[in-house]
């Protein structure tokens, strides 16, 4: 993952086997592995036997080419994968970049190498300089994108089936996907547990926000332990749900779009490969991502994506922001002014919103400093 809506890169190994204190999650990462050979067997006697060929959906490899696909009223079942670079418009930093990325600039946190501020371990023993980080980048603080109001105008027009993020950001949840719209991949702020395998009680969003920003480290308030928003660390499971639905959700996809990845996290960027041979595929991004070479390609792994090859027949890649690719295809789609005006109505209501709340907290804090300077003389009179 590249910023800080994003966590670092996992192990695949990590990822797939689930809570361990559950026992359904067990069964889920046996699925799970089964599911994957499976998929090494069927892309491998399809590759070399040229079996499983598919026709071509797409009149053009290009923008406008997906843009009458969807306007053909063929396409039902989206699915968007989303990373970091979504978010980077909203002012999150990404992890690294030279100079203002997020590693670049934890020094102040005294680190022995910095992935460990997302390490479950270190956590556990030093969990200050992850807190402090939080403070700086808690969710509620950045306003959606263009990119997330645009797949909020593909739920709103009945064509979105998922959205599968990598984000911790929750600024796809702001932006108006719901829980049922959503699959977050790596974790998210909305909700915290009790890190205790004993316990494990759940926090809301503005319980954990009270105390990061009150500078307390989160503990339960039943047993005492450490309290963690509900994000994949280093050594922690991907979410259950995560392989559950993604089983259900690709082979149903008729278009999937993938902005802001470098797709080189695993196993989320191994899901490319889940839709099937003719689904096709969008990529908007600041470079292109998801090619494997030829040998891997062959194994059924990378993703393999081809863009460019004379076989091309269903991988677009429009190389841009993410928020400029989206008002490209709104643009084709002839809901740009729309979209705009979504945002700006969105924004204003959000700011409007931030502007009530900092208005009511000096209101308490007024009232507070009234009342502790009234008490004495009331004392005084009696």
């Amino acid at each position: 993952m590249s910023d800080a809506s994003e966590l670092p890169e996992r192990k695949e190994e990590e990822a797939v086997s689930p809570e361990p204190e559950e026992q359904s999650d067990d069964s889920s990462e046996e699925e799970a592995a089964g599911d994957t050979e499976m998929d090494f067997l069927r892309n491998l006697f399809s590759s070399t036997l040229g079996l499983g060929s598919a026709d071509k959906v797409l009149d053009e490899l290009t923008l406008n080419g997906v843009a009458q696909y969807i306007r053909s009223g063929k396409c039902k079942n989206i699915i968007c994968m989303v990373g970091a670079g979504i978010s980077t418009s909203a002012g999150i930093p990404d992890f690294r970049s030279p100079e203002t990325g997020l590693y670049a600039n934890l020094q102040k946190y005294n680190l022995p190498y910095p992935e460990a501020i997302f390490q479950i371990d270190y956590f556990k023993k030093h969990p200050e300089p992850f807190f402090a980080l939080a403070k700086e980048l808690y969710p509620g603080q950045f306003k959606p994108t263009i990119c997330h109001y645009f797949m909020k105008m593909l739920k709103d027009k009945g064509i979105l089936k998922r959205c599968y993020t990598q984000n911790i950001d929750t600024l796809e949840r702001v932006a108006g996907l719901e829980g049922d719209d959503l699959i977050e991949a790596h974790g998210t702020f909305y909700t915290s547990h009790c890190v205790s395998f004993c316990c494990r009680k759940e926090y809301n969003l503005d319980w954990m926000k009270e105390k990061i920003f009150s500078d307390d480290i989160p503990r339960c308030d039943k047993c005492s332990s450490l309290v963690k928003p509900d994000i994949v660390f280093f050594g922690e499971n991907l979410p259950v749900r995560f392989f559950t639905s993604m089983k259900m959700d690709f082979p149903r996809c008729d278009l999937l779009i993938i902005m802001g990845t470098s797709l080189q996290v695993q196993p989320f960027a191994s899901l490319v490969s889940r839709v099937s041979k003719s689904c096709p595929r969008l990529l908007i991004n600041m470079e292109k991502a998801g090619q494997a070479d030829p040998l891997l390609g062959l194994l059924g792994f990378g993703g393999g994506m081809d863009f460019d090859s004379d076989k091309a027949y269903r991988d677009v890649a429009h190389i841009s922001s993410c928020d400029d690719g989206c008002l490209a295809l709104a643009d084709l789609l002839g809901w740009k002014a729309e979209l705009e005006e979504l945002v700006k109505q969105e924004h204003a209501r959000i700011d409007s919103q931030v502007k009530k709340e900092k208005s009511s907290e000096k209101s308490e804090a007024a009232a507070k400093a009234s009342s502790s300077s009234v008490a004495p003389e009331l004392k005084k009179e009696e």
